[in-house]
């Protein structure tokens, strides 16, 4: 089979000011079907799991390769805030820890895990982990995507099977907001770590499916399903992306637009020059650029109502 186009994964579309060069290329070229939503569900648009998207065993694996005898939980180091409406989850991961720092964190709160039949694993500074026996029933647990900025209790499991991970995400809370470090953090005018996030639970899948013919970005979970589906991912580069190929994914995603701007632009630009692009925006929008698309020179960006439907 001929390979697709070459598809830009782009944050949401309503981030992009409607002086946004990105915005030239869209209006020349035709929109599309919208696609997934969100991170994890254009994630699993590109990768296929058998049973669901297993978050926290695809990027154990990748990061330490010793998922395939457990059930893993993600246990994010987190930042959470109490306001007058409750307390709100403001950063999960990228919280600039050291490993060493991790490490410390964490160590108070393993007898806690340990008593409960988990092991806390922290595989990263921003990926922690906690490995399950293979048969432990999980509840549903919200993704860091859906619950960020908004009232942790709307997104804690719930009923009696979530009542033990909400006593556990408790005593969690009460430890780390003892811990020295955190004393140290505010010093520095960093955020505290003062909460795990648990999500993506499950066990390693037998396999991964996808129609791509490689990828290119800087993301753990997306190396960690291009890995089990049989490709590596490239580090997101300048000559990296310049070299893109047709089939291949180039994930911009966790970008914010002014960086895009700067850094990228010109390099997504000369790629639409050379072969067909499909830009796919994080909240759904997507259009299809070919190359004879630059000559609709007609069209121009409408710059007081921007390019949205």
């Amino acid at each position: 089979m001929r390979p697709g186009p070459l598809e830009v994964w782009l944050p949401e579309l309503s981030r992009f000011e409607p002086a946004h060069p990105l915005r030239s290329l869209l209006v020349r070229a035709d929109r599309l079907d919208d696609g997934a939503k969100g991170y994890l569900a254009g994630l699993a648009t590109y990768f296929v799991c058998p049973h669901g998207l297993p978050a926290a065993a695809l990027t154990r694996d990748l990061l330490a390769g010793d998922a395939a005898d457990a059930s893993w939980l993600c246990a994010d180091p987190a930042w959470v805030q109490p306001d007058l409406n409750g307390v709100r989850l403001l950063a999960c991961g990228q919280l600039q820890l050291s490993m060493d720092e991790a490490q410390a964190l964490a160590k108070p709160l393993k007898p806690v895990f340990g008593d409960a039949g988990m092991i806390l694993e922290v595989s990263s500074p921003d990926r922690w982990h906690l490995r399950l026996a293979p048969d432990t029933p999980l509840p549903e647990f919200a993704s860091p995507e859906q619950a960020l900025g908004e009232d942790l209790f709307q997104h804690l499991p719930q009923g009696t099977e979530g009542r033990r991970w909400r006593v556990l995400i408790n005593e969690v809370q009460v430890l780390l907001h003892q811990h020295p470090l955190n004393t140290e953090r505010r010093e520095r005018g960093l955020p505290p770590i003062n909460s795990l996030w648990l999500w993506g639970g499950g066990r390693l899948p037998s396999r991964v499916h996808t129609t791509l013919a490689g990828v290119i970005g800087d993301d753990v979970l997306l190396g960690a399903l291009a890995r089990h589906a049989g490709l590596k991912m490239r580090q997101r580069t300048l000559a990296s992306v310049a070299a893109a190929k047709p089939g291949e994914l180039i994930d911009l995603q966790d970008l914010p637009p002014e960086a895009i701007e700067a850094s990228w632009w010109q390099s997504v630009q000369a790629l639409a020059q050379g072969q067909s692009l499909q830009l796919c925006f994080a909240s759904g929008e997507r259009w299809l650029h070919r190359r004879w698309h630059r000559m609709r020179f007609w069209r121009r960006p409408n710059l007081n109502k921007g390019m949205q439907r």
